[in-house]
């Protein structure tokens, strides 16, 4: 799982179009054209950036009803869906909640408006919600005589406060297809991508390296389906191709699936998006997570670079002097202020100016962050990770050229600003920067760390540009024996050095590097021989298309990434060690299921797995491996080592069911209630025969 590869620009894009959407990053620098989101050529479009204020005025109605506050759920809905209310089914259902939380509060004035609301809203609507409200409606009349603590009563079930959260959840389905405030895209796949993942290994019976993450991650609790549950005898006017590929997609009985598909009016992926929202993500774990890979990654600024004349804290302040010196977040998240900071609570702080700052410099405010990056700068059992001595030194010096580039990079990358207009969520960030879902240990908030970070971002912009001579020079300077512990690295990094010395004409040079690195290398490593003949051909072919093609380097600036992150302390992401697993268990489900995943183009599923690197798929994969496992214990069933074509194109790994017919496949499924995979094999048993089948296994 860990050695997967994974597109990593097309993540950085959903990732992007996630915290654009959801109002996480200040959007006022423009994202670099290589991150923008192209709408999908799907049926239906999943841009979700203009409906964030539906999407916030959806989780504060959920969060008013959740809180028992059914009035001003109601008074929400009269004013952003009134058409909502309109259905007596739905109206029937908020009153009858509105009735038992105006008992719940026990005042005397309480108990006359919960009358009030009986006679005015309640029966009216009992008489024409559907067939079973009148019953229900005078089933509630209980509620005057048994106490709401009294668990053996007849309206136990109504009293309880699972009933909010019922309706909230039911809620926020209907408001969701009503004012089309599906999730982000990014927030989608991942539900997907994991839930696959669970059942792969629960089937399969194999560990899981991200089972603690997904635990917390993707929340067991599902809303309850738009659609309202009603008796339908009539035959399914939908495709059962279609039926079929829903429920097993989400998890769906077959009249669930029918359900939801007449919902959705037939619209297969209408009714996907609205079945895979209704599964809940914890909201702010998730954006820990996006916030720690965007950091990583250099889309959002770490705070590590400070305003000038502001002093660089490298050692803990002491108590009497938290007040003079600017504080850094745990995840050195700094913004300067105006002469204030606000926690989390609300509360105002006040902050004095430093001696040794500017005038017009303020102390900064403790940020509220979602998310740290995870730096250890001296880890357990690592001692090359120490940032003492000649590596930090040589590391500041490296630091010291091209600062002036380095300040333009930085002033590309955007500022998180979290959920500062949701206050549902903001509510659940603690004051001292830490919120339910922390994902990280403390972090360093030394000089040496900042440093650090700086020259993994460093390497990874030169190794993007293809500036691979650069790269050797600039670790080789900061570390002499990286390249001896990842000697594929060096390989990869010298083809791009090769290929681009063909690319200008200078083959003598060319040739120098191939037989100086490119040779022995491949010497010392039988994997490289194929890819050091296939980088020669180069010399017969040197079009500027074919080096493109030929040249990875968003794959080998990531891999690049991840090795010297680590050999500095500096651990991956959790992100991505999810997007890894998630997407090989998804390879592997589909090989099982015998076909192509009808969703992946919907979910971007197929982009992320695009690493079209014909040159160097297998040196990639190794390092991956290389780089990315420490000791890893992960027992799977089979080999994630393969070409990236084959990753995107499940349906060539399987081509029996080719030999029988789609309405065969189907009929057995059916009928036997089985997996696709296991209706295939035993129509194999049979010839194909979908009625000899049935016919064996009820005589």
């Amino acid at each position: 799982m860990e050695s997967t590869p994974v597109n990593w620009e097309s993540l950085d894009a959903l990732v992007v179009d996630f915290a654009r959407s959801e109002n996480l990053i200040d959007d006022s620098v423009a994202v670099s054209s290589t991150l923008s989101l192209s709408p999908p050529s799907t049926p239906c479009s999943l841009s979700s950036s203009s409906t964030y204020q539906s999407r916030l005025i959806n989780r504060q109605i959920r969060r008013s009803l959740e809180a028992g506050d059914v009035e001003a759920a109601i008074e929400m809905l009269r004013s952003h869906a009134p058409s909502i209310l309109e259905d007596h089914r739905i109206l029937f259902r908020l009153q009858k909640q509105k009735f038992i939380e105006l008992l719940r509060r026990g005042k005397p004035e309480d108990r006359h408006a919960a009358i009030e609301c009986l006679r005015t809203s309640l029966a009216p609507c009992a008489l024409d919600a559907y067939p079973e409200a009148y019953e229900e409606f005078k089933h509630i009349l209980l509620a005057f005589i048994y106490d709401k603590d009294d668990q053996n009563s007849p309206v136990a079930n109504e009293w309880s406060e699972r009933k909010r959260f019922e309706i909230a959840g039911l809620m926020s389905s209907v408001l969701r297809a009503h004012l089309h405030a599906y999730d982000p895209l990014f927030s989608m796949t991942l539900r997907y991508l994991i839930s696959i993942h669970k059942e792969y290994c629960f089937r399969q019976g194999v560990s899981s390296p991200i089972s603690d993450l997904n635990e917390r991650l993707l929340l067991e609790e599902r809303d309850p389906p738009a659609t309202l549950q009603e008796s339908f005898y009539e035959a399914p006017p939908f495709d059962e191709v279609d039926i079929q590929a829903l429920a097993h997609a989400v998890e769906l009985t077959r009249q669930g699936a029918i359900d939801s598909l007449r919902f959705a009016k037939g619209d297969l992926f209408l009714a996907f998006q609205n079945e895979l929202c209704r599964t809940r993500l914890d909201i702010p774990m998730l954006d820990n997570l996006v916030r720690e890979y965007c950091v990583y990654r250099g889309i959002v600024d770490s705070g590590f670079t400070l305003p000038a004349g502001i002093p660089i804290i490298s050692e803990p302040t002491k108590a009497g002097q938290a007040e003079s010196l600017p504080s850094l977040s745990r995840d050195y998240s700094l913004e300067v202020d105006s002469g204030a900071s606000r926690s989390s609570d609300g509360e105002t702080i006040s902050t004095h100016k430093d001696s040794c700052c500017n005038d017009d410099v303020n102390v900064a405010k403790l940020q509220s962050s979602d998310a740290e990056l995870r730096y250890a700068c001296e880890p357990a059992n690592h001692e090359i990770c120490s940032t003492s001595g000649s590596h930090q030194s040589c590391i500041s010096s490296s630091l010291q050229k091209n600062r002036s580039r380095r300040a333009g990079e930085r002033g590309k990358r955007k500022r998180w600003r979290g959920r500062s207009d949701d206050l549902s969520y903001a509510s659940e960030v603690f004051c001292d920067g830490s919120s339910k879902s922390d994902l990280c240990p403390a972090t360093s908030k030394t000089k040496p760390a900042a440093d650090k970070y700086e020259f993994v971002l460093e390497m990874k912009e030169l190794a993007s540009r293809g500036m691979a001579a650069e790269v050797v020079e600039e670790v080789n300077s900061m570390d002499p024996d990286f390249f001896k512990q990842n000697p594929v690295l060096l390989f990869q990094l010298k083809q791009v050095q090769f290929l681009n010395l063909v690319n200008t004409g200078d083959h003598a040079s060319a040739l120098r590097v191939a037989c100086s690195h490119l040779g022995p290398l491949a010497a010392k490593d039988p994997a490289l021989l194929k890819p050091l003949k296939e980088t020669l051909l180069a010399l017969i072919q040197p079009t500027e298309e074919a080096l493109v093609r030929s040249l990875p380097l968003d794959a080998l600036s990531t891999s690049l990434q991840v090795a010297i992150g680590r050999r500095l302390g500096i651990e991956e992401p959790q992100l991505m060690k999810i997007m890894r697993a998630t997407l090989h268990t998804h390879n592997e489900w589909f090989k099982l299921q015998m076909c192509k995943d009808r969703f992946e183009s919907l979910l971007r599923i197929d982009s992320l797995k695009d690493v079209s690197s014909p040159m160097l798929a297998c040196a990639l994969s190794k390092s991956n491996v290389d780089s990315c496992t420490h000791g890893s214990s992960v027992v799977t069933t089979s080999s994630s080592g393969r070409a990236a074509e084959d990753s995107s194109s499940p349906a060539q790994v399987s081509s029996t069911d080719a030999f029988y017919d789609e309405s065969a496949i189907l009929k057995v499924m059916e009928f036997l209630a089985l997996p696709r995979a296991d209706a295939i094999h035993l129509l194999a048993q049979y010839n194909g025969n979908a009625e000899t089948v049935i016919e064996q296994l009820f005589a």
